[in-house]
């Protein structure tokens, strides 16, 4: 998995998810939107957010842990996220783009943690595993920027992640049992007019 902390303009990637966005509400193949010539090639774990307005609501977020080639996922994952986010009833539409945000994510540095609490509010994002009594098995992960930009702690962050794997007990019944994997992410948000300035 990546260590590396590669000098990368990732407005051009925000920018590239705007066009692919614009593509398919334009009901045009997005396939046909290049990607920035140096971003060819390579390849990271990602994801993309859509957010609303200077609240930044969030519209849909989807990404994958796989090691990814921006040249063919980051446009599906761009669409996935806009159009297939299951906690919205509507995908992304025309109406809402002067109004969008686009965040990417290229997700770095993964590590296995000692514990639970083995990771950092503000630096780390966390993915976590376990079982219940019952052995039934749960997963559920948050971007580095969650907790912080919630005000929430370790233990607060953690209680909401458990609930977001869809565990209905408390976290106390689990916290022993959860193996968690801590990484960092590299990443740049842009608003809808950002990126016509930059067409």
């Amino acid at each position: 998995m990546k260590k590396k902390n590669e000098e990368l303009d990732l407005s051009l990637l925000c920018k590239y998810c705007f066009q692919v966005l614009e593509s398919a509400l334009d009901k045009k193949d997005y396939k046909q939107v290049p990607l920035p010539e140096e971003f060819k090639g390579k390849s990271y774990p990602l994801f993309v957010t859509w957010t609303l307005g200077k609240e930044k609501e969030l519209r849909g977020c989807i990404g994958t842990f796989e090691e990814s080639k921006l040249d063919t996922q980051l446009g599906k994952y761009a669409l996935i996220s806009a159009f297939e986010d299951d906690r919205f009833e509507e995908p992304i539409n025309k109406k809402e783009l002067k109004n969008l945000n686009c965040e990417v994510s290229l997700l770095i540095n993964f590590e296995k943690a000692k514990d639970a609490m083995d990771w950092e509010v503000g630096t780390h994002g966390i993915d976590i595993e376990f079982e219940d009594n019952k052995g039934t098995s749960f997963t559920a992960t948050f971007l580095p920027e969650v907790a912080q930009d919630e005000g929430w702690d370790k233990r607060t962050t953690l209680k909401y992640l458990v609930q977001k794997s869809g565990y209905m007990g408390s976290l106390d019944k689990v916290i022993k049992n959860i193996r968690l994997t801590r990484y960092q992410s590299l990443k740049k948000t842009i608003s809808y007019n950002q990126y016509k300035k930059m067409k």
